[in-house]
């Protein structure tokens, strides 16, 4: 997940004035000067700088921009083949490899809604999973935590990676399909940070009440604070809100996804290391034997993304109607096309094991 900051151009063509700094900033920075730049600016353009970046991070805002600020080169780089027309050049990648598939939930197997509360998963697309299930070993990776997201998933056959993959649990006892799968897993990196991530929810619901439509939620190593159904103007108080408690806490971050905030403790952990420990517990740690599929519509999925291309194996699939820098190789529009690539799968693997 990255925080975005304003570059501003010493010149500005008419049509660049169609759009804020902070959008275009957002559009022509690489994501590693971001954070960087951001450090730089005064208090003041800093939070602008959040509200500029909280604007950029809904799909209505970006549905609205001008085609014209997005250079052919810039849209011919994010804009990615879809998983669905490319599904023969992916299957032909595996190559007979073990096929291990992650998959985000908000966003990806559940449509984004305004309440977190019911991102309810369609019966289609359970079906889909469970189905999925039988054929690969599978794993949700999600920012909510476990107990949550399972409540929606309610499949014990899977693997669940909460909390931005801070809390990692392998499927029930005699649920698993797949040999390799060990059944005790349990792993939390940020085991010593629940505490604190408790006493900052809890300052966080108090300090933001005042503020209509915020939605704050404990995901046990991390806490988010949702401003989708708040008014716009009050963006620039909620940031003060939010900032004005996490002053006190040095060893936590904040960082920004789809109309929410993120606290999360500040260590060497995200959803790419939650990948990693996977495949090494499934016994693919340095094996040249596997083809991992991850997908996932966040910005905190591009940490998993960059590690399949870093890695040189498998392929991250991202989920969005908008063209977007990625790491990722291939998209698809929505949760219906991932379940539409989910069945192909399956049928895919059913045809393999009748040959």
């Amino acid at each position: 997940m990255v925080s975005f900051v304003v570059e501003k151009s010493q010149r500005m063509s008419a049509s660049q004035n169609l759009v804020s700094e902070a959008t275009r900033s957002i559009i022509s920075l690489p994501k590693k000067k971001l954070l960087k730049n951001l450090e730089i600016i005064n208090d003041g353009e800093r939070i602008n700088a959040w509200v500029d970046s909280m604007r950029a991070s809904s799909p209505t805002h970006l549905k609205s921009l001008p085609s014209s600020i997005f250079s052919q080169q810039q849209l011919s780089s994010w804009i990615h083949p879809s998983a669905l027309e490319m599904f023969e050049k992916i299957t032909e990648a595996s190559g007979g490899k073990q096929i291990v598939m992650f998959l985000d939930y908000d966003g990806t197997l559940s449509p984004i809604v305004d309440d977190p509360d019911r991102a309810f998963m369609s019966s289609k697309m359970r079906r889909t999973i469970k189905k999925l299930a039988k054929c690969f070993p599978t794993a949700i990776v999600t920012g909510r935590c476990i107990d949550k997201v399972y409540n929606f998933v309610k499949l014990a056959e899977l693997y669940y990676a909460g909390s931005h993959g801070m809390d990692i649990k392998g499927p029930a006892k005699g649920f698993s399909r797949h040999k390799r799968v060990k059944q005790s897993l349990l792993y939390q990196p940020a085991g010593d940070y629940l505490p604190i991530i408790d006493e900052v929810y809890r300052q966080l619901l108090e300090k933001t009440k005042s503020t209509p439509g915020v939605k704050v939620e404990n995901h046990k190593f991390c806490t988010s604070v949702h401003f989708r159904c708040v008014d716009e103007k009050k963006w620039s108080e909620l940031v003060l809100q939010v900032r004005s408690v996490l002053k006190e806490y040095p060893t936590l971050k904040l960082t920004q996804g789809r109309k929410v905030f993120e606290i999360r403790p500040m260590i060497e952990w995200d959803k790419g290391k939650a990948l990693e420990f996977l495949l090494e517990s499934l016994g693919f740690g340095n094996s040249n034997n596997v083809f991992p599929v991850y997908i996932g519509d966040d910005r905190t999925d591009e940490d998993a993304f960059k590690m399949l291309r870093d890695r040189g194996e498998g392929c991250g699939i991202l989920v969005s109607k908008f063209p977007k820098d990625t790491d990722a190789s291939y998209c698809l529009q929505d949760p219906s096309q991932v379940m539409s690539f989910l069945r192909r799968l399956v049928e895919w693997k059913q045809m393999q094991l009748l040959t």
